[in-house]
């Protein structure tokens, strides 16, 4: 993970363009820092009044939460054989199957991974038999052609 820019350095890129001392392109360029980290620090400072990192504030939000791993574990307690579809509907959670899969998984959890049915045997795709050898080769080469060579016979 990078290592954030200190406090002290921060500081001076604002003081720097507040004191009109050049443009944001100028400062970036001064400090040797992106113009985008300049632009962040500006629209940071301007949102919270603050210019610490804020490392707890980016990424990704978590949908499933503590609390819901806590209801998750009660749900299969008490219905052993629900599938993921039907834990996130019971639970009115508003996350994909996977996100549910990657709780339990991490909670040590197991869930049911298939129907209580049985499966279906795989039946026969083909209704006739396919021809063997060199009747199957022979309607897939063109007529005059040579199974043996690569060049076309001769006309007589």
């Amino acid at each position: 993970m990078k290592k954030a820019i200190s406090m002290n350095l921060r500081e001076r890129i604002v003081e720097a363009y507040d004191g009109k001392e050049g443009s944001r392109e100028e400062v970036a360029r001064r400090f040797k820092v992106s113009l985008e980290l300049v632009k962040k620090l500006l629209r940071q400072r301007k949102r919270t009044g603050d210019l610490r990192p804020r490392y707890r504030y980016c990424g990704r939000k978590a949908k499933v939460l503590p609390e819901h791993g806590q209801a998750l574990k009660q749900l299969i307690a008490q219905e052993p054989e629900l599938t993921l579809a039907q834990m996130k509907e019971r639970l009115g959670l508003d996350c994909t199957i996977g996100a549910i899969h990657w709780v339990l998984k991490k909670m040590g959890l197991t869930y049911k991974k298939r129907r209580s049915m049985r499966l279906s045997k795989t039946g026969r795709t083909s209704r006739k038999r396919a021809a063997d050898g060199d009747a199957a080769k022979a309607g897939s080469t063109r007529p005059g052609w040579s199974l043996s060579t690569s060049r076309r016979p001769r006309r007589t």
